[in-house]
């Protein structure tokens, strides 16, 4: 697999990188990112103490109309660094006591990231690497991965599948996200905590609850519930706000009720999923609540 025909991602673009041909993603073989830093808001098994070494990867394979980092991800904000950069960027991550390192939206850029995990890992690179992914991966690039990728952390969006092609522009996303996540389960299992209780190695999966979309967030959980070992960790998240274009988008423009939410939670303990998290409702959309518990 190489970028000369990138088939990185489930969209199969075919665009030639190396020449700067623009596929789906909108990125070219260089490695393009929007910012980095020790983020403490993670779950609390990621950010810990010390926070987590966030690293948030420009430009996206999917287009969702909500997204909250829509600046980075949608419009490509961001700068162009070199592989060798990227390797440093991991090891300065590492020195400032970061718990881990999480990679944000990684997708396009997995070729690049595996060579400099090579590069950090010789420079003494050894603390656990996340791999922050929506879950619609391709499971030839996820093989790739292995070895390299300590905890895996994809979303599940979507059950039905019209809402994926609505809100983020893409095809049978539940299949090919839920294939993803098995694949990712084979490499890593369920979640190992060392004696502080910090994810080492792993799979833990979130779910954006969406407003007026209540079924889809239920039939999402049934599924984990069926399909899962119950020691994987399920990051029920009640964060939503209307953004980007979601804004002009009737179903999607209001943050969720405390009906909604409270319909979710009930739903939760009925089908006695074991370990995870949920978030408790804010008064403010970047003021919510954690309730870091099921």
């Amino acid at each position: 697999m190489d970028l000369t025909k990138c088939e990185i991602c489930p969209h199969h673009c075919g665009v030639n990188r190396t020449q700067n041909e623009i596929g789906r993603c909108k990125s070219t073989d260089k490695v393009k990112i929007g910012l980095y830093s020790i983020h403490h808001f993670e779950e609390p098994c990621i950010s810990g103490e010390n926070g987590s070494g966030t690293i948030f990867f420009s430009n996206c394979n999917l287009n969702c109309i909500y997204c909250q980092n829509y600046e980075i991800s949608q419009q490509g904000k961001g700068k162009e660094i070199s592989i060798e950069k990227l390797a440093d960027i991991l090891i300065e991550q590492q020195n400032k006591h970061a718990e881990n390192i999480n990679l944000v939206t990684p997708t396009s850029y997995v070729l690049q990231i595996i060579e400099a995990i090579k590069m950090a890992r010789k420079k003494g690179l050894q603390i656990p690497i996340i791999y922050n992914t929506n879950g619609y991966e391709n499971i030839e690039t996820l093989k790739l991965l292995e070895g390299y990728i300590d905890v895996y952390l994809p979303d599940l969006k979507y059950y039905d599948n019209k809402m994926g092609k609505t809100y983020s522009k893409v095809n049978h996303y539940f299949e090919i996200a839920t294939k993803a996540i098995q694949e990712m389960y084979r490499q890593v299992g369920s979640p190992k905590l060392d004696e502080r209780g910090m994810i080492q190695k792993g799979l833990m999966i979130r779910h954006l609850v969406l407003p007026n979309h209540i079924e889809n967030s239920k039939k999402i959980l049934k599924w984990l519930k069926e399909n899962l070992d119950e020691n994987v960790y399920i990051n029920i998240m009640a964060q939503y706000f209307p953004t980007y274009k979601a804004k002009e988008t009737e179903k999607l423009n209001r943050k969720l009720t405390e009906q909604e939410y409270q319909e979710i939670e009930e739903y939760v303990y009925q089908l006695h999923i074991k370990n995870g998290y949920m978030q408790e409702l804010g008064e403010h959309e970047e003021e919510y609540v954690p309730r870091w518990d099921i």
